[in-house]
């Protein structure tokens, strides 16, 4: 998986792909990949929380995210590469997963 900054083209692609099958799509914005996962209530938000922070451990990349009661907002974006690369749409497909 790379942490190269994907050029404006291949991040819509991808992007396109990413939502291809989801409820809820993921957007652009700040260029950041950007979702609002809403769940049941605070219990179920915070252990999608918890799960997605093993796996963005496992995976050595980290979300800007912000939960208010049954919201999680999470925001997606490879800091060292300054863009969008291929590492933060494999994070937010493996959040979809995870997601109830």
């Amino acid at each position: 998986m790379t942490r190269t900054k994907l050029q404006p083209q291949a991040i819509q692609q991808a992007l396109n792909e990413l939502n291809a099958g989801a409820g809820a799509p993921w957007s652009l914005s700040d260029g950041k990949l950007h979702k609002v996962f809403t769940l049941r209530d605070f219990v179920q938000a915070f252990g999608f929380m918890t799960s997605a922070a093993l796996v963005a451990e496992s995976m050595n990349h980290h979300p800007e995210w912000c939960n208010v009661y049954n919201r999680v907002t999470v925001d997606l974006r490879t800091h060292d590469a300054d863009g969008i690369t291929e590492l933060d749409f494999a994070l937010a497909r493996r959040l979809d997963q995870l997601a109830p």
